[in-house]
């Protein structure tokens, strides 16, 4: 079972990386022929993961399927409680449902699971783990690590580094997210929708609540009592538990955009002191997982388009908030890949932790 030794912290990263090297490690992408699962396995391609084998799990309707993985073909399996046997690791992203149907089994088995799901985000017993904000978390898991929700991920990296050196109180945060983030077939049906549209043809969409195409909508999650979506909701839950920072004030709108891929967001950050551009950009040029693209003279800044298929977050339109007098306001504008780093990425970054 790969398990972070008792006390680990980020000190003890090369020390705990030499261990598992050591060790056998049988890994199980669950979920494996969806958006995140094909990205799992073309990241854990291109960042050479070491391990001893592979096991594809996919419902009944995938069963059979071949997927390509450095160079070879490997065939999708069903999913059951037997998939698990003499498995190490599993990097689920086959709905909560499936994550928390086999979590106990995956457990039982002596394997870790890696969850793409909100099944256990906000379970106080489970890590819930950006890799750039709180790695030292993984130490606390109890056989499951949760994956926060893209757009959380997608703000915190940023948000985080200027946090630690002037705390924050307030974000207020309008997402415009990609139909990647609503999965395979919604990216499929935001291309139908595009060629029937321009067709002058009629199309109803199955996958979105809505036309995708040529159209902003209301994140397609439900709408609380206090009138704010799941999606607006788990950025202001998840953050608070990922920065241990419970009194933080979030508030966000999320929006569907007519983008392939690689949600953006507008950021407007309150601190505790007065904090001026420069100094904004010098502790974000340092900070991991971020790319400044911040181009006033050419109009130059973060697209989802430049993002795609990028690992870093790219940040830009960094300005002083002119209606916060008191120097303590920030405006940012960012843009990340929501399959890479808002899901399958963060996942087997904190796979290479353990």
């Amino acid at each position: 079972m790969l398990r972070l030794p008792d006390g680990w912290r980020p000190a003890h990263y090369a020390k705990t990386l030499i261990v598992v090297k050591m060790m056998s490690r049988h890994v199980a992408i669950m979920g494996a022929t969806g958006a995140v699962g094909t990205e799992f396995l073309r990241i854990l391609e291109q960042r050479d993961f070491q391990m001893d084998s592979l096991k594809l799990l996919a419902s009944s309707r995938s069963k059979g399927k071949a997927l390509k993985f450095r160079g070879e073909e490997l065939i999708v399996e069903e999913l059951c409680d037997e998939s698990f046997e003499g498995v190490d690791l599993v990097l689920a992203s086959a709905g909560g449902k499936f994550s928390k149907q086999y979590a106990q089994t995956i457990v039982d088995a002596g394997a870790v699971m890696v969850d793409n799901t909100s099944a256990f985000r906000m379970d106080p017993d489970t890590p819930l783990v950006v890799p750039e904000v709180n790695p030292q978390e993984i130490a606390n898991h109890n056989g499951i690590i949760a994956n926060p929700n893209c757009s959380t991920i997608i703000m915190n990296v940023p948000v985080w580094p200027l946090h630690k050196v002037n705390p924050i109180k307030r974000i207020v945060v309008s997402t415009y997210q990609a139909a990647s983030g609503a999965g395979a077939a919604a990216m499929a049906e935001l291309e139908a929708g595009a060629k029937a549209f321009l067709n002058g043809e009629d199309f109803t969409p199955v996958a979105l609540p809505h036309p995708a195409a040529f159209n902003v909508f209301n994140h397609n999650s439900a709408v609380g009592d206090n009138g704010y979506n799941e999606e607006e909701m788990k950025m202001v839950l998840e953050t608070r538990k990922i920065f241990a920072a419970p009194d933080i004030m979030v508030a966000a709108t999320c929006v569907r955009v007519p983008v392939m891929r690689a949600h953006s967001e507008s950021i407007n950050l309150q601190f505790t002191n007065p904090i001026t551009e420069d100094q904004v950009r010098e502790i974000l040029a340092s900070a991991p997982g971020i790319k400044i693209v911040d181009d006033r003279e050419n109009s130059y800044f973060p697209m989802p388009l430049d993002a795609s298929d990028k690992d870093d977050i790219l940040v830009g339109r960094i300005r002083s908030d002119i209606s916060q007098p008191d120097g303590c306001g920030v405006e940012l504008f960012v843009s990340g890949d929501q399959i890479r780093k808002g899901a399958a990425l963060n996942a087997v970054q904190i796979a290479e932790l353990l």
